[in-house]
Order: structure tokens, then C-alpha cells, then sequence
């Protein structure tokens, strides 16, 4: 058994009343035999994501680049040295119970192979399944901070609020003295994104206050009027799923855009017609859009999505990521938890975005961020590509 090498960060206690699993069977004893390399013959992965609910638009988006990426990773042949990789998809609908229940059933049908999830408060209690039953986890696009580090068997395959938070504060000048107002969900997502920039942002000088707005909110005009009258120097918007159009129109409306200057993250295409004529008004930073990386693994990427049937989108890479760092614990790891963690630490690898590394102490995967701009094209609004910043520059603090 590994040693815990992170304390459970108080802001995800909550999630120990989900209970306890039965352990997961030793990897030593896979079904099926084994290959002539050590193997299992066959590895059945399991994919929990969001497949229904707010974020289901995330979760396909995700599986879509995951079936690209296992196919791109391992030739076309879904093995790896002899192995089958088989995948079993569930369902989370975004509820961190649904979840849990799927895992715990996964992992009693022998799977010690975890990936997926588009929701942090998802990621934060499928990662306490995966310490306590000691099988390795993925996480998708989750970005709370807390995922990082949380403990030795959860990794990630995405970028996290650190990142977005350090990228947005590469589009402003000395803030020290300056007032930064986070305005998001009150959720896992965006009680890490308040966290990130007062730790980020507020260590550059800055007052950092927040409004946040109940997850299942449709009235955004009054929380828009709150935000105005704190008269902050910036707002940091830190958004996700189905509401964004309304939050952005109410936003317009109330003259936000107008009177303080505004950040936030773009997010996915169906969001790109969101901002109306703010859309030039906005300041935005970037995880992914197609358009952005110029390399054979993103155009290779593209064209499999494409010619599947599908759209490549905000969380493509996290998907793609995902299959490539499976294949390679599997392959190094030859099923036993602790080899294919072994094997994902300071694993470096080209993905969609370039080179991507997972840093060993935490397991963050560090990674390049984009600043990108909305232009109006046809009378719609399409991203051009500003700048990219450099991984190391928004790479996150080491998790303690």
C-alpha cells in the first residue's frame, strides 16, 4: 500500500459521509492470464463523466478525444504489448453520488483504472474513492485545485483554476493595491477559482472579494448589480455549463463590461456567441480552442474528431491526454496500481497542446495556456489566437 503523501484538504472533508468501498482485487491476479511481456491479457478502464446533466456537453467532448487519443496512442489496435484495453463508460450526471456509486461498482468488477469526470465536486469525491480502494484515477476537465495533490493514486488530464488564474494576471500590469472581484458559481469550480486568485493575485498585492451565485440560479441581473457596485478594478469571471448567456447578457446589460475591466476564461464554442458585441470587450484566457497549438498530435487530434463525426472543443485535449497517459501506465505498469502510478510521475509526453509534463510531487500536468481574442466573422464570433504563455510560466504551486 502507498503512503499518503497529501493531507485531504479541508474543503473536501465533506465528501468522507459518500462511505467506504470494499478494496479493489489485487492487480497481481488480472483476469484473463497474462501476456508474454508480464501483462494482463486484458485492462477494462473505467470512464465516468458526465454524460447527462449541466456539464454533458463537457463529457462529449471528452469522450469523443478520448476514443481519438486511445486510438491514436496505440496505433489503432485499442492494445498496448498484448494487452486489450477495454473501456466501460458510466454516467455521473454531474452528481458526486451517482458517481461514487459507479466507482464503487467498477471497482468491485475488478476495474483499478478510473478516468473521466468533468465536475470538481465530482473529481474531489471519485479521488477519496481512489485512495481508499487504491486504484488509479484520471481526472478530466475538474479544474479545483484541490484535485492536485490530494492524494498518491489521482492524477489529471487537464489544466486546473491555477492555471487560468495565472494566465489571466499575464494580461495585467503591477496590480498591488488593486481590487479583483471573482464572480462564479458557488461550487467546487468556483470556490477554487476565489481560491487560486487569492493566492495568485492577492500574493501580487491585490484585495480579492467574490460574488458567487447559487449552481442552479437563472436570475443573473441582481448578482450583475452587486458586482457594480463593489466598483472593483477587475473582474474575474470563472464560469461553466448551460447558464453562461444568460450570466454574460445579464452582465452586458448591467453595464459591467462597460465600466470594469473583465477576464475570464473562454470556454467552448457553443459559448462563443454568448458575448453578443461584447465579445470585444472582454479579455480572455485559454485552454484550448483547435486554432491554437500549431503540431502533428493536435492535427492528428482534429482530423480523428472530424472525420468520427464530432467537434473539437474546449476539452478535447483532456480526453486525448487521458488515453495517452493510460496506455502508458498500462503499458509500464502492467496492471499492478502502484507500477502505472509510478510510471505517470514526471511523465513527459506530446499531447494536442504541445509538451505536456506531470510533475511528480503532485501530480499536476503542466502545460501551456492561451491569451485569445473574440472577432467578429460573418456575424458570428470566432477566437484568434493572441498569445501563447509558456508552461512554466503558469505552472501552479506545488501542492503541499
Amino acid at each position: 500500500m502507498r503512503v499518503t503523501k497529501k493531507l485531504l484538504l479541508g474543503s473536501v472533508v465533506v465528501t468522507a459521509a459518500l462511505g467506504l468501498a470494499a478494496c479493489a482485487p489485487t492487480a497481481e491476479t488480472p483476469s484473463g492470464g497474462a501476456t508474454d511481456g508480464g501483462g494482463p491479457s486484458e485492462v477494462t478502464v473505467g470512464i465516468v463523466t458526465s454524460e447527462s446533466g449541466p456539464l454533458a456537453g463537457y463529457g462529449k467532448q471528452y469522450l469523443d478525444a478520448f476514443e481519438a487519443g486511445l486510438d491514436y496512442a496505440t496505433d489503432g489496435t485499442g492494445e498496448i504489448d498484448g494487452t486489450t484495453i477495454t473501456i466501460e463508460n458510466r454516467d455521473d450526471a454531474g452528481d458526486p453520488d451517482k458517481a461514487v456509486t459507479a466507482v464503487k461498482e467498477l471497482i468491485g468488477e475488478g476495474v483499478n483504472i478510473i478516468a473521466g469526470t468533468a465536475s470538481s465536486g465530482v473529481a474531489l469525491a471519485v479521488a477519496e474513492q481512489a485512495e481508499q480502494n487504491q486504484v488509479l484515477y484520471i481526472s478530466g476537465p475538474a479544474a479545483a485545485d484541490a484535485v492536485t495533490g490530494i492524494n498518491d493514486y489521482t492524477f489529471r488530464s487537464g489544466r486546473q483554476s491555477a492555471q487560468d488564474v495565472a494566465t489571466a494576471g499575464t494580461f495585467l500590469d503591477d496590480i498591488e493595491g488593486r481590487t479583483v472581484t471573482v464572480f462564479a458559481q458557488d461550487n467546487a469550480f468556483g470556490q477554487g477559482n476565489v481560491a487560486a486568485v487569492e493566492a495568485i493575485l492577492g500574493g501580487q498585492g491585490a484585495t480579492v472579494n467574490s460574488v458567487l451565485v447559487a449552481e442552479d440560479a437563472t436570475e443573473f441581473t441582481p448578482f450583475a448589480q452587486q458586482v457594480l457596485a463593489g466598483e472593483p478594478d477587475l473582474v474575474f469571471v470563472a464560469w461553466a455549463g448551460a447558464t453562461s448567456g444568460a450570466m454574460w447578457q445579464a452582465m452586458s446589460q448591467q453595464g459591467v463590461l462597460d465600466e470594469i475591466p473583465v477576464v475570464t476564461g473562454l470556454g467552448d464554442a457553443a459559448t462563443f456567441g454568448a458575448y453578443g458585441e461584447a465579445s470585444e470587450k472582454i479579455n480572455f484566457l485559454n485552454h484550448y480552442f483547435p486554432g491554437a497549438p500549431d503540431n502533428d498530435v493536435n492535427t492528428a487530434m482534429v482530423e480523428a474528431i472530424e472525420e468520427a463525426g464530432g467537434t473539437p472543443d474546449l476539452f478535447s485535449p483532456d480526453g486525448f491526454n487521458a488515453a495517452i497517459m493510460i496506455v502508458q501506465a498500462i503499458k509500464e505498469g502492467k496492471g499492478d496500481v502502484d507500477a502505472m502510478v509510478a510510471a505517470l510521475e514526471g511523465f513527459e509526453f506530446e499531447g494536442p497542446k504541445g509538451s505536456m509534463t506531470v510533475r511528480e510531487s503532485d501530480h499536476a500536468l503542466i502545460q501551456d495556456m492561451y491569451q485569445v481574442k473574440l472577432v467578429a466573422d460573418g456575424g458570428t464570433f470566432v477566437p484568434e489566437l493572441v498569445d501563447t504563455v509558456a508552461a512554466d510560466e503558469v505552472a501552479p504551486a506545488e501542492a503541499e
